[in-house]
């Protein structure tokens, strides 16, 4: 009786392993090299017009299987000193201490902690961004571009993003009115299957 029993359990766990959805997630890497990610920011200025900018210097990776949107993550690492407005002297003041500080916090990272399918290419991109020494959960409303082979016999995927931060809570305490106390971050991010 025992026998039959341990040979029932071994059959059974075979059968469950067999049979059991396996994560088919694939790992990229974000296309900094050939320029085909960005990691852009709008901010009002005094309520009159919009300041934009980017940041020219982060990378990351990320698993994604479009079959399993759930076991999909990401990790993004930005050079905060690498903020480009466009304007030398606005982007030094940026650095200081009023803003970014980036002589004591050099880098911004996000980690997700999960992504939702909504439906239609849409994804909730929930996880932690570390920023001016403050680490807050956030959520990235994203969307697939698309993805498929390249000409050079790699595969890729793409995505953008929008979220948007309160300077206060990564305390970045420069006032500079009511119409601008949040940054708008717009992301396009495109992968290379590794």
């Amino acid at each position: 009786m025992r026998k039959q029993l341990t040979k029932l359990a071994l059959t059974s766990a075979f059968v469950a392993a067999t049979f059991m959805p396996t994560v088919n997630a694939a790992d990229y890497i974000i296309d900094t090299k050939g320029a085909h990610a960005s990691i852009n920011f709008k901010i009002q200025h005094l309520g009159y017009s919009w300041l934009t900018g980017r940041f020219d210097k982060f990378g990351g990776s990320f698993s994604y299987d479009e079959s399993n949107i759930a076991a999909s993550k990401i990790e993004v690492n930005v050079d905060t000193s690498s903020i480009n407005s466009n304007h030398a002297e606005r982007d030094k003041h940026l650095r200081t201490g009023d803003f970014l500080d980036v002589s004591s916090f050099a880098n911004a990272k996000f980690v997700s902690t999960s992504v939702a399918d909504k439906g239609n290419g849409k994804l909730a991109i929930t996880g932690q961004l570390s920023l001016h020494g403050v680490t807050k959960e956030i959520v990235i409303d994203a969307e697939t571009i698309g993805e498929g082979k390249d000409p050079w016999g790699g595969y890729r995927v793409g995505f953008s993003g929008t979220t948007t931060i309160a300077l206060t809570d990564f305390a970045i305490k420069m006032d500079l009115g009511p119409a601008s106390k949040t940054v708008e971050l717009n992301l396009h991010i495109e992968g290379i299957k590794q």
